[in-house]
């Protein structure tokens, strides 16, 4: 044992340039590489990619990497190749030229990481590809695998049915082949890692179960009165911290629009991001953030998942996330250098009676 875990640190410098593991990458990885299932919870910034991206390095064929927006695939994807890493990702943005040469390179098993959404997964053009007994495949990774429990029965279908994905691909593999199936989040409560192992069939899986939250999160709650004085908290804290990088986070994309209106009305330079904008403009978007052409982001949920930035040193929630889950995922995009970072989020007051906001958007929704 002592031996594969100082073989898996000379690989870890090799790839990532790090001297040794946090805990429990190392034991994260032998799991994988011995062909268990495993289900993985811990916080954002945690290092959860790097315990999928090296076994998938160490070994001859592909890993499958299924996740839920395009952005995060893209990023990691990026990362990788600055690095001469051989990943791929295909997604319903990216030109039919561009799809056909990587399945070709896919086929001629010239890469090792294949990031896919659940729906392109299960597209006939890579289904007929990753089915052929030809190609192996090392593992399935479900990344930010709590979307399986929140979206799987509405928003996205598609999620429902990876539990079939294992069993179908071993009939097309040779006999004897191992398939095993790792899951990743930061959040997931009892109830949703056990709808994680019945929806995906992991069998005798290991849990890494690792607390969310961290101690350079500073986690601040305010009650809220009127929308008057939603803005005017805001303001009074954007003025104190404007030359530190930070996001915005609202529910909408309509509020997103207004609020960054708002803003440059006051004289700070920011930008909306929502799902509804163009895959080219969030691109840009993102990447103006990262590069400090702006210094904040009024984002909805679409913005944060694997966008890596380690100097994120506040978060404001101008509005009340709906799920926990959802808060826990969003503050955990700050602080992953270690250092101290701020998190402010403003509630209507309990009745709802001078402020309805929070709880009309919760009916709504």
């Amino acid at each position: 044992m002592n031996d594969g875990l100082e073989s898996l640190r000379k690989s870890l410098k090799k790839y990532w340039g790090y001297d040794d593991f946090r805990h429990p990458q190392a034991q994260i990885i032998q799991s994988i590489l011995s062909g268990k299932d495993c289900l993985v919870v811990m916080p954002t910034g945690g290092g959860k990619s790097l315990c999928f991206q090296l076994p998938a390095l160490l070994e001859t064929g592909v890993t499958i990497v299924i996740s839920p927006l395009v952005a995060l695939m893209e990023n990691q994807v990026q990362e990788l190749r600055s690095k001469n890493l051989p990943a791929t990702i295909i997604h319903s943005e990216i030109n039919k030229t561009d799809r056909r040469y990587t399945l070709q390179g896919l086929q001629a098993q010239k890469y090792r990481l294949l990031y896919l959404s659940p729906e392109t997964l299960l597209s006939p053009p890579v289904w007929q590809v990753i089915s052929q007994p030809a190609i192996k495949i090392n593992s399935l990774i479900l990344d930010e695998a709590h979307c399986l429990a929140q979206w799987g029965e509405t928003f996205r279908p598609a999620y429902q049915r990876l539990g079939i994905v294992r069993k179908t691909l071993y009939k097309c593999k040779p006999s004897g082949t191992q398939i095993p199936f790792a899951c990743f989040t930061a959040t997931a409560d009892n109830q949703s890692r056990q709808k994680i192992i019945q929806s995906l069939q992991l069998k005798n899986s290991q849990q890494f179960l690792i607390s969310p939250y961290r101690d350079n999160l500073q986690i601040k709650v305010k009650t809220i009165w009127t929308p008057k004085g939603r803005k005017k908290e805001l303001f009074k804290f954007i003025e104190q911290k404007n030359k530190q990088s930070g996001l915005i986070y609202v529910r909408t994309r309509k509020d997103s629009q207004i609020l960054t209106e708002l803003l440059k009305q006051k004289g700070y330079k920011n930008n909306a991001y929502h799902g509804g904008l163009s895959a080219q403009k969030r691109r840009q978007i993102e990447s103006d953030w990262l590069a400090e052409k702006v210094k904040f982001v009024v984002c909805t949920s679409a913005f944060g998942m694997g966008i890596n930035k380690s100097n994120l040193r506040w978060i404001f929630h101008y509005q009340a996330p709906l799920l926990l889950s959802e808060y826990i995922q969003e503050i955990g995009r700050g602080g992953r250098d270690g250092k101290l970072t701020q998190t402010v989020a403003l509630i209507s007051e309990a009745t709802g009676l001078l402020n309805p906001e929070d709880k009309q958007r919760q009916n709504f929704f």
